[in-house]
């Protein structure tokens, strides 16, 4: 009979990964497109290629999220930030600036205390994702909260043209004392 151990996990799972790393270096010795996860296409003309217009990218969906949300402005964040369309990809959402407008204005009507609290921000060829602590739309967003990454896929001009999130509430313990967001 055998023991499974965290040593005998961690050299299965380390094995896992030797197996994957060797056959993906194999496909790509041989010739082989690797795509990477969140990368776009960088032949895209939308790709930010330069520091400055990835912080463009940055601040417009910023400012996007917050005009929208916090300063429950919806119509004046698509006029300021969006783009010639909007994919939407919340299932609670339809397609369109038209339905983000409608959707933010239902939403912070209902709870006008609602806060988005964004702590980081990445941005990457036309995408931009943030890290953020949503509050004060209880019990949507849990009595502690909820974390949020939200997926912004930018055009060529640094407009919002395309979202999606994941949202989970926030613990109410944690076994390592650091926080979720």
């Amino acid at each position: 009979m055998r023991i499974v151990t965290p040593l005998r996990i961690a050299t299965i799972a380390a094995a896992v990964s030797t197996t994957v790393a060797l056959s993906l270096g194999i496909a790509v010795a041989a010739g082989a497109h690797v795509q990477l996860p969140f990368s776009g296409d960088r032949n895209s003309p939308a790709c930010a290629r330069s520091q400055h217009d990835l912080e463009r990218n940055k601040h417009n969906v910023v400012a996007y999220y917050t005009t929208a949300f916090n300063d429950k402005n919806p119509r004046l964040a698509v006029k300021l930030y969006g783009g010639a369309e909007y994919i939407q990809h919340n299932p609670l959402a339809a397609n369109g600036f038209d339905a983000f407008i409608e959707f933010v204005e239902s939403f912070t009507a209902a709870f006008p205390d609602a806060h988005i609290d964004i702590k980081r921000v990445f941005a990457e060829c036309d995408f931009v994702i943030t890290h953020s602590l949503a509050t004060g739309a209880v019990p949507v967003y849990t009595a502690l909260g909820t974390k949020l990454v939200d997926i912004f896929r930018v055009d060529k001009h640094g407009k919002v043209v395309e979202h999606w999130d994941v949202a989970a509430a926030i613990s109410p313990t944690t076994a390592n004392g650091n926080p979720e967001v």
